[in-house]
């Protein structure tokens, strides 16, 4: 079957779409979010030990408790807590049979009275000891990219996994690794240059093009993706067009990969050929998602044109909100996109290294007058908990000034401090709560490791920091550990080595996983369990997604990550991957989360 678009259709389209900036949206009570289930894990911690971790949900009520079940080969469920759990949202069993299967599910206990119990998750017999758990796939090329969402409406997520063959596809699967659909990208997406890619290709250099949520709030997730002429969608149907570098938005059904409805990408550009883009979710209005875009295309003269779009899929049409196109302003770009509520109003911005859009696709401030110029990383989080507000980090590339680093308000972008001492390309940095010696976050480069809200230098010898690459909330604390190069590792201010080492908590490598592309995984986010965040990666023979999640006890309870905001949207931006963030404190010494202001999707 084959699908044509046609003159009067792009029109009907065109009709849909506004180009200039709409009235400022109004804040809404509260935003749609996942309507997750308890995602049970269960890994075996030692040779008698097995750690179950659970999700304490957005909305749960104050005081809430559970209790562990487990069943042994199929047997009746026993509970295993003598006394209801309101501590960390897991629970160490030392008493299973581990030569048979044994599966787990807990209840949740309100005002004393158990409700319904949860899914269960069964750790087969004689089980191997390693924090993984393992989801077969199809076999396939190399995955460079991983993203969740809910397909089927369960509760827990599901994967979409990119295959970097050429042509290039999209697999989605079950949270089991039951095979759903396949998207075959088509003739255009051959074209795999890392700059200047085809039409409908996928997942190079800081492109994604893909990314999937639930932005109909149904309770199930589309995938929303950038197509062009000969894609074949999940049901077999192709999209066609006679230019093979007109693009489309398109969404699909996340149960079978038919196409749902599309929308044109304006032609601004069209005539610097196709553009690259960057895909991920936003709140603009405060209440629903919208999919929002950064695209890109080079000029003859090596320049590159930069679009920002934002469309809205209401579960029948897919209509575009704005595009916002930079032209001559100074608004500095870089390899990742943010969005969050950076102004504490309750609508989303859209955040750039250098500049910021707010939710009607209006410039709210820029960086550039300031002395910010591109780079490749830039992180937004509550890093001094004694400062109202957000606050950013960023590093540069070449900065002519010589400023190699800054921190600044994120809701006005004022500078608040800088270091300076290039001009050199500053390739990485990264902000988290290493050090608990000093109050709120850490930021570091390849400059030394300061503490984010003095501006202190947490280490005098500037050699001692740790690789700025990512943080994994993963043992049982409140500071970050730091997942690099296939290593999770934990920084320890007491005993730093000019060498860089440092202890070593996991090595991936160990467990059969293989680095992707940018020498890391191809998903971090909260999946399951508790707070405590996983880390997807591939075996060699790329027909297993192998899942670290953590086998450590903790008895820190914090309401899962992915009904915080700030980073939900996170999980759904690839680019050159960076850490999440809440849109709290989350570190030593923090204060309890407030309560997120959300309802559940049906």
């Amino acid at each position: 079957m084959r699908m044509r678009i046609t003159a009067t259709a792009l029109a009907v389209c065109a009709a849909l779409t506004v180009t200039a900036p709409s009235p400022a949206p109004t804040v809404k009570a509260a935003r749609v979010m996942e309507n997750l289930g308890r995602g049970v894990v269960a890994v075996r911690a030692g040779s008698t030990q097995v750690l179950v971790s659970w999700r304490l949900l957005g909305l749960d009520p104050e005081g809430i408790g559970f209790n562990v079940y487990r069943s042994t080969a199929g047997g009746a469920y026993v509970k295993l807590n003598s006394g209801v759990l309101t501590g960390g949202t897991n629970y160490t069993d030392s008493t299973a049979d581990l030569t048979r299967a044994n599966s787990y599910r807990v209840t949740p206990v309100v005002d004393g009275r158990e409700q319904a119990p949860s899914g269960a998750f069964t750790l087969s017999a004689g089980h191997a000891v390693e924090p993984v758990v393992r989801v077969p796939l199809r076999p396939g090329g190399p995955v460079k990219f991983v993203w969740v969402g809910d397909l089927d409406g369960d509760g827990e997520y599901d994967y979409v996994v990119d295959r970097q063959t050429s042509p290039q596809k999209l697999e989605a699967y079950s949270g089991d690794g039951d095979f759903l659909w396949e998207v075959d990208l088509g003739p255009n997406s051959r074209n795999q240059d890392n700059i200047e890619p085809g039409s409908s290709a996928i997942d190079l250099g800081h492109w994604d093009g893909v990314t999937v949520y639930d932005f109909d709030s149904d309770g199930r997730a589309e995938v929303a993706l950038r197509i062009a002429d000969g894609v074949r969608f999940g049901d077999g149907t192709t999209w066609t067009h006679e230019d093979d570098a007109r693009q489309f938005m398109a969404v699909l059904d996340g149960r079978t990969g038919a196409l749902r409805n599309w929308s044109a990408v304006p032609t601004t550009y069209l005539a610097d050929g196709p553009m690259g883009a960057r895909l991920g979710v936003a709140y603009l209005n405060g209440t629903t998602p919208s999919l929002v875009a950064y695209m890109k295309n080079r000029r003859d003269d090596g320049a590159f044109n930069l679009m920002m779009g934002a469309w809205k899929f209401d579960g029948d049409s897919l209509d575009r909100q704005w595009t916002w196109q930079r032209g001559g302003q100074d608004a500095p770009d870089g390899h990742n996109t943010r969005a969050l509520d950076v102004d504490g109003d309750g609508t989303d911005e859209v955040a750039e290294i250098g500049f910021v859009l707010g939710g009607n696709g209006s410039l709210r401030y820029s960086m550039g007058p300031k002395g910010i110029v591109h780079g490749d990383r830039f992180h937004i989080a509550d890093m001094d908990p004694s400062r109202p507000g957000l606050e950013g980090y960023g590093v540069q590339q070449d900065n002519p000034s010589g400023l190699l680093e800054y921190y600044y308000d994120a809701a006005n972008g004022n500078v608040i401090w800088r270091h300076g001492g290039g001009p050199g390309d500053v390739g990485r940095g990264m902000a988290g709560d290493v050090d608990p010696r000093f109050p709120g976050m850490e930021v570091w480069s390849f400059s030394g490791l300061y503490n984010a809200g003095t501006n202190r230098l947490a280490e005098p010898d500037a050699s001692l920091r740790p690789w700025p690459q990512l943080g994994l909330w993963w043992d049982g604390d409140l500071t970050v550990e730091l997942l690099n190069d296939g290593k999770i590792e934990k920084w320890d201010p007491a005993r730093p080595t000019p060498s860089g080492s440092l202890p070593r908590l996991v090595s991936t490598w160990n467990h059969g996983a293989v680095k992707a592309a940018q020498g890391g995984p191809t998903l971090v986010g909260d999946l399951f369990g508790d707070w405590r965040e996983e880390a997807v990666y591939t075996n060699a023979s790329y027909d297993e997604l192998i899942v670290f999640t953590t086998d450590r006890p903790t008895t820190h309870r914090l309401y899962t990550l992915a009904h915080n905001p700030a980073y939900r949207n996170a999980m759904t931006f690839k680019g050159y991957m960076q850490s999440h963030h809440v849109d709290y404190f989350l570190g030593a010494g923090m204060a309890g989360p407030p309560r997120p202001n959300i309802t559940y999707a049906p």
